[in-house]
């Protein structure tokens, strides 16, 4: 099938049934089903990810996604006693006039006091989908209250699961995980194991970190608006003096980099002409790339990543990569082998990666 940039939607839509969709995590974490795609010889593998590291050049270095993942699905009660789903994207933060933006499955008037327990947030203004709360209250409490009063917001798509809540939010999280903004796991990661990460160092494969706090921009569904533009929604993100050393290093010394998960990609490819620049800064800044078909990869030579919902900008992402490797395969040609070969898709899926 020749290979050709398309359009991102009418281009990534495939059928899945429900045995294929992933309910529950697997366990142990690397004992998940992997995808080995060399693009170069054009062979397909299947084995289990705790050897991810036999597909693996030497010396390479592998740049991972260190955001965590925060109780970020509530339930506000509205003065009449109405209850309004919402989910707070704290990896935003803070708005200049210190309201905080939600997603609410029900409209909400402005000017209005909803509740969450003990705290309360006046509704002070919309912007489309979103609606910025303003916390009637020390805004610094809000981590701890999510902590407390929060759920963990897995996809909708993945209907209800039946874990209890304790050890989702020990299994819809990375165990490298640092600072807990986000209102999604980068699950690429989520099979990562000590035993993983110890195998790593036979073929001297060093570990560097990027953090992207996940929001809409990564999950969001794709509108025209962001075909037209080729932006999506703003995610802040932050890559250390470290860090940029070491890729820099990386691509000078022409070590391939393994780019683990679709924000770490995000991450280095939004900032490829700096890290290539022999700028030691650390950059904190924010992101909104779309990455489609047509886009050059600067930075990642390697990229390993879960199966997606149908068309998503996630889909694209992969697809481009697949197509700057110069792959005979699309990126719909490795899903449907998958789904032959009763891999599990999405966030608590299987895992690919192409070489």
């Amino acid at each position: 099938m020749k290979h050709e940039a398309k359009h991102p939607l009418s281009h990534y839509y495939y059928d899945i049934k429900d045995e294929n969709i992933a309910r529950q995590p697997a366990e142990p974490r690397d004992q998940a089903k992997l995808l080995v795609y060399d693009t170069e010889k054009d062979e397909i593998h299947i084995d289990i990810f705790r050897n991810l590291v036999d597909y693996l050049p030497q010396d390479s270095l592998m740049v991972l996604n260190n955001t965590g993942v925060i109780p970020a699905r509530v339930f506000f009660v509205k003065d009449t006693g109405g209850r309004v789903e919402g989910l707070i994207l704290y990896n935003e933060g803070v708005q200049p006039d210190g309201t905080i933006p939600v997603i609410v499955n029900k409209q909400i008037h402005l000017g209005r006091t909803i509740h969450l327990g003990d705290y309360s947030f006046e509704v002070r203004r919309q912007n489309q989908q979103y609606f910025y709360l303003l916390p009637l209250f020390d805004v610094q409490l809000l981590p701890t209250i999510l902590l407390d009063l929060g759920t963990t917001p897995t996809p909708r798509y993945l209907g209800n699961i039946s874990m209890p809540e304790d050890d989702l939010r020990s299994r819809y999280q990375t165990i490298f995980a640092e600072e807990k903004k986000s209102v999604a796991a980068p699950t690429a990661s989520l099979h990562f194991t000590d035993e993983v990460f110890q195998s790593l160092k036979t073929k001297n494969i060093s570990q560097s970190e990027v953090t992207l706090h996940v929001g809409m921009g990564t999950f969001a569904e794709i509108s025209q608006s962001n075909l037209d533009q080729k932006i999506l929604h703003t995610e802040p993100i932050e890559i250390s003096e470290k860090t940029i050393s070491a890729i820099y290093s990386a691509k000078n010394n022409r070590n391939p980099v393994i780019a683990v998960g679709t924000t770490a990609i995000r991450t280095l490819e939004s900032q490829a002409d700096i890290l290539l620049s022999g700028s030691q800064s650390a950059i904190r800044t924010q992101t909104n790339i779309f990455i489609m078909p047509g886009f050059e990869y600067k930075i990642a030579d390697i990229l390993i990543t879960n199966f997606h919902i149908p068309q998503s900008s996630l889909m694209a992402l992969v697809d481009a990569f697949l197509l700057n490797k110069k792959s005979k395969k699309t990126i719909l040609d490795l899903y449907r082998f998958a789904l032959d070969n009763d891999f599990k898709f999405y966030s608590f899926g299987d895992s690919m990666v192409v070489l």
